[in-house]
């Protein structure tokens, strides 16, 4: 018997919201907010404000190209479609993938030493990589299950962290010291700037409500929608954790305690216990993130399959989903286990801040199609440009010659893609509605098992 459309269709307004937020809200706000907060100290909130505001105008500009090419590949579509059938696109796809899987193992491990310090109090290799490897097989079962299974738990985990996060707030904000806000004792304006680059990456998985194009309920309505709602909500959300925390704990103790600056902040009002909620406030996010990413991963794999740039393995399904989510796991398993994920990951983020800018770029290209504001397009890539810049000032500081190291990773990404191409003899192509999928009722029900 046919299902009709909306039967077919795993994600609604509400479930690409709660996708999206499940992305965003993970390891960043945890991690990042300390790391930000040391550099604009009690002005860092402002710098989340223009983090959101960059995230904003991309996320238009991709939920105007998900509309008009609506595909599980994303911005890998995207990069096929505004920049031809080529070796540039299949480069930058194959760079976004990699740098897409570096940050997904670093989530995996924050997850893992959250967990390792809460069950057995240290934070040992042996521990962390063991809870960071479970967390990534868990959530490729839950991957293989089909993206209905992925909607529904990711709205119920998206539900309790925030829960969580939000009580926090509300409830710390009842014992600020405004002392702690106070501008007097607030650092350079130059400091804010400084630090949009690392504020932006706590929204970047924006990205991901794209990937639920083809699985979505009236794209056309619905896409740009979610992307609006999930970074305003996570926005104002972030601004008001950052005045809970900078007015709870001054800013020596935020430094010091950096990687875990959201627990310690909850000791004032609920003591030890609020640390150990929060940590597990911590375990439910980076969760969350991974399980919202590790769905993108698996269309962009699934995607690149189809268009010829990765080997026919990852587009052989498995159960409801493709075998390429196995391979991804097992190639995120050994980033965790043999790679020091902090360099790599400054580099693979601050790649990923380029292909954004270059999608961008694209865009100018087929805006007649998308019909999307040349204004706003425009603004995204000069927003980008600037994040880019004070990305790499920044960790210039800390990872020298990082210049090299990026252009290092786009030769690597283009002899990946000639390689791949002289293997598999294959030659990419665009793979959206407009004429190009020949059986895409029939290519949506396999894919999604049903």
């Amino acid at each position: 018997m046919m299902k009709t459309e909306d039967e077919k269709k795993a994600f609604g307004l509400w479930s690409a919201v709660f996708l999206g937020i499940g992305s965003m809200v993970g390891a960043g706000i945890f991690v990042l907010l300390g790391e930000a907060g040391a550099i604009a100290g009690n002005l860092v909130w402002i710098s989340f404000i223009f983090g959101g505001i960059i995230a904003l105008l991309s996320g238009y500009s991709l939920a105007k190209l998900a509309t008009a090419y609506p595909s599980r590949g994303g911005i890998v579509e995207y990069l096929v479609q505004c920049y031809g059938e080529g070796i540039f696109s299949g480069s930058l796809s194959v760079l976004f993938y990699l740098s897409a899987m570096v940050a997904i193992a670093m989530v995996a491990k924050t997850f893992g030493t959250y967990a390792a310090m809460m069950s057995v109090g240290a934070n040992t290799p042996l521990w962390t990589n063991g809870f960071a490897i479970g967390i990534l097989l868990l959530f490729m079962l839950v991957n293989l299950a089909g993206s209905s299974l992925i909607a529904r738990s990711e709205n119920i985990i998206v539900i309790i962290k925030l829960s969580i996060i939000i009580l926090f707030t509300i409830v710390v904000f009842f014992y600020i010291d405004p002392s702690l806000l106070s501008l007097k004792d607030a650092p350079p304006v130059i400091n804010v700037f400084s630090s949009i680059a690392l504020t932006f990456f706590a929204f970047e998985g924006f990205r991901v409500i794209t990937n639920t194009a083809e699985d979505m309920e009236n794209p056309q309505s619905t896409m740009l929608k979610a992307m609006i709602i999930a970074i305003v909500f996570v926005m104002l959300l972030y601004v008001a954790v950052t005045f809970a925390v900078f007015g709870n704990l001054p800013l020596p103790e935020i430094i010091k305690a950096q990687d875990y600056a959201l627990a310690e902040a909850a000791k004032p009002a609920f003591g030890e216990m609020g640390f150990t909620i929060m940590a597990i406030a911590a375990l439910i996010s980076t969760a969350s993130s991974i399980n919202a990413n590790l769905y993108a991963v698996t269309n962009v794999t699934y995607q690149m399959a189809k268009n010829g740039e990765l080997p026919k393995v990852y587009e052989r399904n498995i159960w409801h989903s493709s075998e390429g989510l196995i391979v991804s796991t097992v190639i995120l398993i050994v980033f965790v286990l043999f790679f020091n994920l902090t360099e790599i990951a400054a580099i693979g983020s601050i790649s990923i801040l380029f292909i954004h800018a270059l999608v961008h770029i694209g865009h100018l290209l087929k805006i007649d199609q998308t019909k999307a504001s040349k204004i706003l397009v425009v603004l995204a890539i000069v927003t980008i440009a600037v994040a880019i810049i004070l990305a790499l000032n920044y960790t210039s500081k800390h990872i020298p010659h990082v210049g090299y190291f990026i252009a290092g990773g786009f030769v690597l990404a283009f002899m990946i893609e000639i390689s791949l191409r002289l293997v598999t003899k294959r030659v990419i192509s665009r793979q959206t509605h407009q004429g190009l999928f020949k059986n895409i009722e029939e290519e949506i029900k396999e894919f999604i098992g049903e």
